[in-house]
């Protein structure tokens, strides 16, 4: 099978859907082509190594990567960001007309729609059959995060996502939960497969020492990694690390990472005066592994947004594939995950109540218990999530669709 892929990210930015599934579809015996923009994602900052052009191919691993031009930014101004998703959308459908082989099914990842309008049109023209994966839930994202506000911009976007969704051959989505919010829209149900995320699996299990240390102080580590934005609820967390060191929990409960709310949240812990919050920096995607390896249990935490009860936060995969005992402070989808593989203890979204008494709940559980929780969270993600299983699946849909 030829199989193209549209993706407005690709490696070296941090994707999802990246080198590590397309070259895992070629390892599988199918040839992949990649239409890419130049790496700029997420600082907006062009990649060290590259330069804007109107065209560069590369071969990585045995997939032809076509890189077209874009205009670089992710910062918070909605016309700058237009301006880069529109480009990326104009350029690579002139590339997926001119330059790439004409494919057997095309595959575009979501977010953002413009990608997949673009695959959308490749395919049209080609007369190819397009199977877009969803990752965000147009336009209820844009909403909830506050990116776009207009009631009408809105209605426009809905009407351009149905456009997209009915016209495509298959539709991938990341859990049960968008599913369901599809059908409610009119897709059919058939039409639309459940295939969860998995992680980078090569970066974890290869992972390299770091610099960084978890603190050693005769206390369990609790460690949450990754971004720290507003969506991630550091209020609540802060306020349950005051309810549990007013109790004298032997936790820590370490943050590992860089966003938006961190300095807000560093201050909330120095005025509060505990002593089980510590804020570790942002460490490459090749440590991580380390530090999560030497945790004794790990955290998901989100605020309470009807949006995130049916969406799984990347990191509940690469906690799973861990092996660790996992709290749940996600509503839905994520939880049920948790539950069915019987891999920690879940929480209330945003609830410091709710949160501090699962932490204490953890810590006091025989270490017997915790083990348990650990086979069975990497057993889960073994059977249920890895990348092998997860490219199996999307073969199946692409070749369903061809």
């Amino acid at each position: 099978m030829k199989i193209l892929i549209v993706t407005q990210w690709f490696d070296p930015e941090p994707t999802f859907k990246g080198l590590l599934f397309a070259k895992t579809l070629v390892e599988k015996g199918h040839e992949v082509e990649v239409i890419t923009g130049f790496p700029n994602y997420p600082g907006g900052k062009l990649y060290d190594g590259y330069k804007i052009s109107f065209y560069q191919k590369e071969v990585l691993d045995g997939v032809i990567v076509h890189r077209v031009p874009l205009y670089p930014s992710h910062d918070s101004s909605s016309i700058k960001r237009i301006f880069n998703y529109v480009s990326f959308a104009a350029s690579s459908l002139f590339c997926g007309l001119l330059k790439a082989e004409k494919p057997d099914v095309i595959y575009s990842y979501h977010p953002p729609l413009t990608t997949s309008l673009s695959a959308l049109f490749i395919g049209l023209i080609r007369r190819v059959p397009f199977v877009p994966d969803i990752q965000d839930l147009w336009p209820d994202t844009l909403s909830a995060t506050g990116m776009l506000n207009n009631t009408k911009a809105l209605s426009i976007v809905e009407r351009v996502c149905q456009f997209v969704y009915k016209r495509s051959a298959k539709i991938v989505v990341l859990s049960p939960g968008f599913k369901s919010r599809l059908i409610s829209r009119g897709i059919k149900e058939d039409k639309i497969e459940v295939i969860y995320n998995w992680c980078d699996e090569l970066s974890l299990r290869h992972s390299v020492g770091s610099s960084v240390n978890l603190p050693d102080n005769g206390r369990l580590n609790l460690v949450f990694a990754g971004n720290l934005g507003f969506a991630q609820g550091l209020p609540s967390i802060i306020n349950a690390a005051e309810k549990l060191h007013s109790k004298n929990i032997p936790i820590n409960i370490v943050l590992i990472g860089d966003g938006v709310s961190k300095a807000d949240a560093v201050k909330k812990v120095k005025e509060s005066k505990v002593n089980n919050v510590y804020f570790l920096p942002r460490v490459p995607m090749n440590e991580v592994g380390s530090l999560l390896e030497k945790a004794d249990m790990l955290l998901v935490h989100l605020t309470d947004n009807e949006l995130f009860s049916i969406t799984v936060p990347s990191r509940t995969q690469a906690y799973l594939a861990m092996g660790k005992p996992i709290i749940m402070g996600v509503n839905g989808d994520a939880a049920s995950l948790i539950e069915t593989s019987k891999s920690g203890i879940c929480c209330q979204a945003n609830s410091s109540t709710s949160l501090a008494e699962a932490i204490e709940q953890m810590v006091f559980l025989p270490q017997s218990e915790r083990k348990v929780m650990s086979d069975n969270a990497k057993q889960f993600y073994n059977e249920e999530l890895s990348l092998n299983k997860g490219v199996n699946k999307f073969i199946s849909v692409f070749k369903e669709v061809k």
